[in-house]
């Protein structure tokens, strides 16, 4: 029983990510190629918007018991954020330097895929790796210390 819960929770996290990875990708092409932001400048803004959306799926929906979270477990997730900002925010930088970010992949039904749109796909991926371990860790142990306390954590 214990596993199938552990397989819906990945599940839920990763139609969960997939969800807000549209979100943010949607404000990142929005803000870069119709408001004329430089990429990473458009990043951050766009990975702020996705964080919220994820975060408050995460306690309603990811994590079962997650919103009954003190402040402890809140802060351990906006910590981890940050982390996840400053990583994504890096890899972009990094990217960009070594593959560029305005070199056309491939256009399709007329949309044009450049290459700041992989690099952000590439850095997606190392973001979420990062995201789920830590979060779960934080929300699970939060979790676990609520339930051995008897109460929620408060700072």
């Amino acid at each position: 029983m214990k596993s199938k819960a552990g397989w819906l929770e990945g599940l839920r996290f990763i139609i969960t990510g997939g969800v807000c990875f549209l979100v943010e990708f949607a404000f990142l092409v929005l803000l870069r190629d119709k408001c004329g932001l430089d990429t990473l400048i458009a990043v951050p803004i766009a990975f702020l918007i996705s964080v919220i959306l994820n975060y408050l799926l995460c306690v309603k929906w990811v994590f079962s018991g997650a919103k009954d979270q003190g402040n402890t477990a809140k802060a351990g997730f906006l910590v981890t954020s940050v982390m996840g900002l400053f990583l994504n925010e890096l890899l972009m930088l990094l990217f960009r330097g070594v593959f560029g970010e305005d070199g056309v992949v491939l256009t399709l039904f007329g949309f044009t895929v450049t290459m700041y749109m992989v690099n952000k796909v590439l850095s997606t991926g190392i973001v979420m790796i990062w995201n789920y371990f830590t979060k779960r860790a934080i929300l699970k142990k939060g979790l676990l210390k609520g339930k051995k306390e008897g109460g929620k954590d408060q700072l």
